[in-house]
């Protein structure tokens, strides 16, 4: 099994019936390429832009559902938290712990998630610099754990857009932890006009660009049909999509392998 990994799933549960669909086309893919992909939704979007937004079927829901993935389909699975008292009630279902890139500087938050044991994915802030992502991986592993990823979504240098630097998941791989480029979240153009809007036709070219420098992990949303998503409809990819690019991605994840093998 190739050593990269992907994180894909629709950006919340939208219903029982719909997530265990993509989770089924999401093994036969692990499956089929012989990768790992944990499988990523949320029970709750806390920061959705608008108050009428849809949100997802809450904590208790929603963790049975994710439970019913890990059953039938023997996946991984990852959720977000938005509140420290959450990590406690998400660690007995789920193999890795979110924090939102919001929150990303939240100790309360980043102290309970590493208490669980479980991996802590730390999403890197819109507002953050990649050398200062450091002390959010000290606030982990000042409980005594070290199973962090940090996970890039671009950067907002003004209104409703956001910047991906490349140097910058380099440089965060100096602080050992796997660092996952998030392609679908950093294609997205963020609350406007009420609603975030996004630029998806794009995505696949930074997964091959994050994919050439040497990121551990793909963060992709997917879902059966983007455009009736109840989230982040204009940045998910569709199943076919994302299969079509899987190939393409393995490959540059490969020559770079052998170039950092050689160097």
């Amino acid at each position: 099994m190739n050593k990269h990994f992907f994180i894909a799933g629709p950006c919340v549960i939208e219903s029982r019936e719909k997530a265990l669909y993509t989770a089924e086309k999401i093994k036969k893919l692990a499956e089929k390429y012989d990768i790992n992909i944990i499988f990523k939704s949320s029970f709750d979007k806390a920061n959705r832009t608008s108050v009428n937004s849809f949100r997802g079927p809450g904590i208790d829901e929603g963790l049975s559902i994710l439970e019913s993935v890990k059953k039938e389909f023997s996946l991984k699975v990852l959720t977000d938290i938005h509140i420290p008292q959450q990590a406690a009630v998400v660690k007995d279902v789920v193999d890795v712990i979110q924090i939102p890139a919001f929150l990303c500087r939240q100790t309360d938050m980043l102290v309970e998630a590493g208490k669980t044991g479980k991996i802590v994915n730390i999403k890197k802030g819109q507002f953050m610099s990649p050398w200062d992502m450091r002390y959010a991986v000290e606030k982990v592993k000042s409980t005594g754990n070290d199973n962090i990823w940090i996970t890039e979504r671009g950067t907002s240098f003004g209104y409703n857009n956001l910047v991906v630097d490349f140097r910058g998941m380099r440089i965060m791989k100096e602080f050992e932890c796997p660092v996952i480029y998030d392609v679908t979240h950093s294609m997205q153009l963020p609350s406007a006009n009420g609603v975030s809007g996004g630029t998806r036709q794009y995505a696949k070219w930074l997964a091959f660009a994050a994919a050439s420098i040497g990121v551990d992990g793909l963060f992709l949303e997917v879902h059966s049909n983007p455009e009736e998503a109840l989230s982040d409809a204009s940045v998910m990819l569709d199943l076919d999509t994302f299969e079509e690019i899987i190939p393409i991605i393995l490959k540059h994840w490969n020559i770079t392998e052998e170039y950092e093998a050689s160097s």
